[in-house]
């Protein structure tokens, strides 16, 4: 009896602990992976009561203090910028729309509308008592005629970027005065040389490394957001500037004559402004950036490409993490964003000479649109932020907030490096083989964008990339494809979908990364017998909600109304979350407020190919006609959009 009971209990205990395994196995099987959010904390600056804080520029100072400047012309010290309560000291007032703040030895440079200021406490009383210009430029008065910077060369000397004038047609922005659309060299004395022309609205001025790096927005010429090095001499796309290349002190001889002789694209406006009769710009001639450098040399093409409504809409502040700072991201790139208010991150590698890298989403959920980023000595990352003038994601319209990481390693692509036969791809932690082995855990496809002169463009020549063996080193944290198709001076984007974590079974936090092939590097290729080919993918994709149940006998055929869930990378993929949220106002009215005019589902289509401003009078930035969606994709849209008027 003892020994049978013995027995029992002990045998109890196994089938216990057997089914505890079991369970445990099974809850963490169906729990979510980890989200930007677990990893990552956006906490709130809070300002002191009746301050408007439409942040313009950032500077830490090397105490740890932050300088902080408003659109409002209000220059703030904040002391313990990281505390529950920061201080807030205001320094300047009455300047005219500071859009950058730079600090050297003692004293605060500052980019007004019209000049490069330095402004200098000299009684050490907290406030700026002297204010000296060192370096005026030309206004025409134009509203858009907005200034950006200073960012600090090695030397000391100092760079500005000035945006173009935008005249009543906004799509056809123009230089009215001497140097707008270009970089500034400034020197402490007030000298000045001229650095680079063809800029739209070069907000994103950022030192990388000693080097001049900027963000521009899309528009006419700029058919994405971009990353770009800004190199003395060169020519960085918009047209517009080219007219004061032939003043004595352009570095650049290219002249708007010239460019326009030989400019291979489809002209919607011509050099001077005036309408041109368009004709479909789906149909016209795809011409790229790196077609028209066979043209141009001068002309610089994107680093890294930030697909617009994916990676943002209006690229702002460019920032290197520092050492220590958010972990294994060390060394990389945080990208601001004006419109979707987040932050991109960018790896980039130098291919034959030239800048090239890999970008992904980072972190979303700003209260609004962020313009300046600063690193604060506690490592964490402040973001600066306004919405006026241009609508923003977020229920704020301006302030400051901070990034915070705690200290766990979230599982991301780390890095990736460009291959002779395709790609290398570092993990954060290490993979579970049986995945990143298998083919149907990845695929690739590359795209590019038009450069011409309609505003913005679609993905165009999209192509899918064969994935045809993977390597995975020996600690899971690299796995090397080799991609068939291969096209330089395309975007690759690269979809990860499969990969989970060896630790947990953890899908990556951010799968698609977005990969800009300038060069294709020299080297030996693997060859298929050094490769994994297994592929478990035995079925085609299906296509997205769209099936209807209809049957014979004249029933009236019902069209299945699909979830957000199934249109959601419809949306991403044309951009549509660019300027719309579901429930809140953004750059357009959100899809909830189209939804209560209770348009039909082929009045919605309609609206979708040929907007109608006129419909909505309270939104300053009409919409584009988007032809470039698929029939049936706006169909999907369209019938989603009309379902959320309950």
């Amino acid at each position: 009896m003892s020994i049978y009971f013995n027995y029992y209990k002990n045998g109890i205990s196994c089938l216990l602990t057997m089914t505890f395994i079991l369970v445990s196995i099974s809850c963490f099987a169906q729990a979510e992976s980890p989200k930007e959010e677990d990893y990552f904390k956006i906490m709130k600056v809070p300002a002191p009561e009746g301050a408007i804080l439409e942040v313009g520029g950032l500077c830490t100072l090397p105490n740890g203090d932050l300088g902080v400047t408003t659109r409002r012309g209000d220059v703030f010290i904040v002391k313990n910028p990281s505390s529950l309560k920061p201080t807030f000291q205001k320094f300047a007032s009455g300047l005219h729309e500071v859009l950058g703040l730079a600090y050297k030895n003692g004293s605060f440079y500052c980019v007004q509308r019209g000049e490069l200021t330095k402004m200098t406490d000299t009684d050490n009383d907290g406030v700026a008592d002297d204010f000296e210009t060192i370096y005026a430029w030309p206004l025409s008065g134009n509203y858009h005629e907005y200034s950006f910077g200073p960012k600090l060369a090695a030397d000391g000397s100092f760079f500005a970027t000035l945006n173009l004038g935008f005249p009543p047609t906004w799509w056809n922005p123009t230089s009215m005065v001497p140097w707008r659309g270009w970089a500034l060299h400034i020197f402490e004395d007030g000298r000045v040389e001229p650095w680079a022309a063809g800029m739209r609205s070069p907000c994103g001025i950022s030192m990388i490394d000693d080097q001049l790096f900027y963000t521009d927005n899309q528009g006419d010429w700029v058919g994405s957001g971009s990353i770009m090095q800004v190199k003395k001499g060169a020519f960085m796309g918009h047209p517009a500037s080219l007219v004061w290349a032939k003043l004595p002190q352009s570095p650049i001889k290219l002249t708007t004559e010239q460019f326009f002789a030989k400019n291979e694209t489809k002209m919607i406006y011509d050099r001077k402004g005036n309408s041109v009769k368009p004709e479909n710009d789906v149909n016209a001639k795809v011409v790229t950036e790196m077609d028209m450098k066979k043209n141009f040399p001068e002309l610089q093409i994107p680093a890294v490409w930030l697909p617009h409504g994916i990676l943002g809409i209006s690229n702002s502040e460019i920032v290197k993490i520092p050492q220590g700072s958010f972990g294994p991201f060390a060394g990389q790139l945080l990208v601001g964003d004006q419109g979707q208010s987040m932050v991109s991150r960018v790896f980039m590698e130098k291919i034959n000479g030239e800048y090239q890298g890999a970008a992904w989403p980072f972190r979303s959920g700003f209260q609004s649109g962020i313009v300046r980023l600063a690193w604060g000595k506690d490592g964490s990352l402040f973001a600066g932020e306004t919405n006026r003038g241009w609508g923003s994601a977020g229920e704020a319209t301006e302030g400051i907030q901070r990034l915070v990481w705690n200290n766990k390693i979230p599982f991301e692509m780390r890095s990736i490096k460009a291959m002779p036969d395709g790609f290398e791809i570092a993990f954060t932690k290490p993979v579970d083989k049986k995945y990143a082995l298998d083919l149907a855990s990845y695929s690739v496809e590359s795209f590019i964008y038009k450069y011409h002169s309609v505003y913005g463009s679609p993905p165009v020549n999209s192509q899918k990339c064969n994935v045809k063996g993977v390597r995975v080193s020996t600690d899971g944290l690299t796995a090397r494809i080799i991609v068939a198709g291969l096209r330089k001076g395309y975007i690759h984007n690269i979809t990860l979908d499969g990969i989970r974590s060896q630790e947990n079974y953890y899908s990556l936090v951010h799968p698609t990364a977005y990969y800009t092939l300038n060069n294709i590097p020299e080297g030996k290729a693997l060859s298929l017998a050094e490769v994994s080919t297994k592929n478990s993918s035995s079925t085609k994709t299906l296509p997205l909600a769209q099936s209807k149940k209809s049957s014979s006998g004249g029933k009236t055929s019902v069209v299945k109304i699909p979830t957000y869930e199934q249109v959601k990378g419809l949306l991403t993929k044309n951009t549509c979350l660019a300027c719309h949220n579901t429930d809140k106002r953004q750059v357009g009215p959100s899809f909830k407020e189209i939804s209560t005019k209770k348009y039909a589902v082929e009045e919605l289509i309609s609206l979708i190919y040929t907007p109608k401003p006129e419909h909505w009078p309270g939104y300053s930035t009409p919409m584009p006609p988007m032809t470039n969606v698929p029939k049936d994709e706006v169909k999907k849209i369209a019938t989603w959009i009309k379902s959320l008027n309950k």
